[in-house]
């Protein structure tokens, strides 16, 4: 079923502002995730590992759902669909992979963040640096495809064009 415009474009504008805010907020745990990894100082080390944690239970966690959930229903309202085309599809199996990883990293996150505060020196602790670069640069690229559109359309898109035409 194809959304009629009003529609479509609300549900394109809160996919927008969600993915939007899910980049943004995993740069602000990027930035917070070099200090932890590279701060001097043991109270704003600490300080890092509890913010990490708070962003990702309250920022990146919501919007990561929030811009999945949103994707799939704007995909299935648009006549894009869901699995007709390889950068939806491809856009799909990335935000569900990175969410999923994410959900499982944040308990790792979580539980740094208490090491943070019991330990003597927070510097000691291990970093999510590579989780946190990858989860950037899979964003990037979903949002690559997203303005770029490359063509291609799946066996399942090609036959549906095909039943449209005749």
């Amino acid at each position: 079923m194809i959304m009629p415009p009003r529609l479509r474009k609300a549900v394109l504008t809160a996919h927008v502002a969600t993915s939007v805010g899910w980049l943004g907020s995993v740069v602000a745990y990027l930035a917070l995730d070099v200090v932890a990894v590279a701060g001097e100082d043991m109270t704003t080390v600490r300080g890092a590992y509890i913010a990490m944690d708070l962003i990702v239970r309250y920022a990146i966690i919501p919007l990561a759902l929030a811009a999945v959930l949103i994707g799939t229903i704007n995909a299935l309202g648009t006549t894009w669909g869901l699995v007709r085309h390889y950068w939806v599809l491809a856009k799909l199996v990335l935000t569900v992979m990175a969410t999923l990883i994410l959900l499982q990293e944040a308990s790792v996150v979580g539980r740094l963040a208490a090491l943070a505060v019991a330990q003597a020196d927070p510097r000691e602790l291990p970093s999510t640096l590579v989780h946190s670069a990858g989860g950037l640069l899979v964003l990037l690229t979903a949002a690559v495809l997203s303005v770029f559109k490359p063509r291609g359309l799946t066996r399942y898109g090609w036959r549906k064009q095909q039943e449209r035409r005749t």
